[in-house]
């Protein structure tokens, strides 16, 4: 992988593609920036740099919020530059401001290890496995499990179109059967990563409960982070992701 894919503008079209749903395979550490922020030149080549050194380990996505300030809106971002990484389609870390080199490499030793080769799921079954059609995509991948039961990451791809759809006990012993090598799959981990959501929405009030809440405690970070899960499994991602960096801003440890 060159610097040229692992650097780029990430707009309000592609974020949901190219950072989201990238960042379950690969960590991607997002820059907010303007033209006319003085800190934003000082830390943008070295972001370069740092990634360009990574060889593939890590993305960096580029918005400039001069022209995309609907994203920038949405994700509540307040100064420049702001910093988030996302792994695993929400965001782990970030900082505000200009860092020094070392501060932004210790950032990354937390987050970015090493994934393994990912196959080519689509092009194995002849069909998206993120297709809304979850009946055929099931009904698909039960086959080819059947037909390559040496490709786990075809159970992983299984588990994570029955949490689509409802079956989440089936799912989670799907999950629990795969092999250790083959839990850092890019499908296991967003299989998990939805598990993990749905879990914290099980015994969580409704939408309009949760947002009631924040209202009334904007530090409600349970809350907070019931109602970015809510909003992330009906495929609201912007709405999702502000409460996650709002979380982020107040207690990374949360």
């Amino acid at each position: 992988m060159t610097a040229s894919t692992d650097i780029f503008h990430a707009t309000q079209h592609n974020f949901e593609t190219e950072v989201l749903e990238a960042s379950f395979t690969t960590p991607v550490l997002v820059d907010f920036w303007a033209p006319w922020c003085g800190p934003c030149k000082t830390l943008m080549p070295m972001l370069d740099r740092i990634v360009t050194e990574a060889k593939g380990t890590v993305k960096l996505a580029k918005v400039n919020t001069d022209e995309e300030m609907a994203l920038a809106g949405s994700f509540g971002i307040r100064s420049l530059p702001t910093v988030v990484l996302f792994k695993d389609g929400r965001p782990v870390d970030g900082f505000m401001g200009a860092q020094p080199e070392g501060a932004v490499r210790a950032l990354l030793a937390k987050h970015v290890g090493a994934a393994p080769a990912e196959a080519d799921i689509e092009e194995d079954i002849g069909i998206d496995p993120d297709s809304e059609d979850l009946a055929t995509v099931i009904d698909t991948l039960q086959s080819e499990i059947e037909a390559h039961p040496e490709k786990p990451e075809l159970k992983a791809e299984l588990a994570d179109a029955l949490l689509r759809a409802g079956a989440l006990e089936e799912a989670v012993a799907l999950l629990d059967q795969l092999p250790a090598e083959a839990q850092e799959h890019d499908a296991a981990r967003k299989a998990r990563a939805r598990l993990g959501f749905i879990q914290a929405i099980e015994h969580a009030p409704g939408d309009a409960e949760l947002q009631t809440a924040i209202a009334q405690d904007s530090r409600n970070l349970l809350a907070r982070y019931q109602l970015g899960a809510l909003f992330l499994l009906a495929g609201q991602y912007a709405a999702g992701m502000d409460q996650f960096l709002t979380i982020l801003r107040t207690d990374r440890k949360f």
